[in-house]
């Protein structure tokens, strides 16, 4: 028998180097792809902060009542009544001096009240329990205290005419039940007589008078 020839042995290698082309490449692993990096997730909106309240000024309960003390030289007298907000004050050393004196409570509690003659009362409502401030009059400067009162104390007045005469009379009833005030007849001052807290009788000039809760 005769051996193969050249040819043969030729197509032989090319068949098997086919084969083992073809089983590379059926086996062969693919290039994993690039992987990219996932896109970071958008960040969230920072909260805004609320505004805080724009703080406002402390307001004081002004009540509905009245205050009565002395100054604190003990020279003299002075009453304070709070109505709605309003106020009106009367300062007097029993004898010849004397002040009525009106103005506004603010929400603080603090008040500027003026008189006649430039007498101004600068003063401070302090829980509703009493007032401090100071009032200035004929060039004096007077440092007070009032506490709160309770009837018959507090501040009364009587304005009318008795025999001619106009009659403007002023009265302070402190908490322990002392008196001051000043008594005008045609604007010359004097010394107050008494008044009745309980009625708020008083004789003047041999006429009986009634000295009412002054009011604002």
């Amino acid at each position: 028998m005769k051996r193969p020839g050249p040819l043969l042995t030729l197509l032989a290698g090319l068949l098997a180097g086919a084969f083992l082309l073809a089983l590379n490449v059926t086996t062969g692993t693919k290039s994993a792809p690039s992987s990219s990096s996932p896109s970071p997730l958008p960040s969230s909106p920072t909260p805004k902060s609320s505004p805080s309240p724009s703080s406002s000024p402390s307001k004081v309960p002004v009540p509905n009542a009245g205050y009565a003390g002395r100054t604190d030289d003990d020279s003299s007298a002075v009453a304070v009544t709070l109505r709605d907000g309003r106020a009106i004050a009367y300062f007097c050393d029993g004898r010849a001096k004397e002040s009525w004196l009106k103005g506004d409570v603010k929400d603080d509690g603090t008040m500027r009240l003026t008189g006649k003659a430039g007498s101004v009362l600068n003063g401070t409502l302090e829980e509703g329990e009493r007032i401090r401030g100071t009032v200035d009059i004929d060039g004096g400067h007077y440092a007070f205290t009032a506490d709160r009162t309770k009837k018959p104390s507090g501040l009364y007045r009587a304005t009318t005419t008795v025999r001619g005469a106009e009659i403007d009379g002023g009265w302070i009833v402190l908490p322990d039940g002392r008196q001051v005030g000043v008594l005008t007849r045609d604007g010359k001052p004097s010394p107050a007589p008494r008044i009745d807290p309980e009625t708020g009788a008083v004789t003047v000039d041999g006429q009986q008078l009634t000295a009412r809760p002054a009011a604002p």
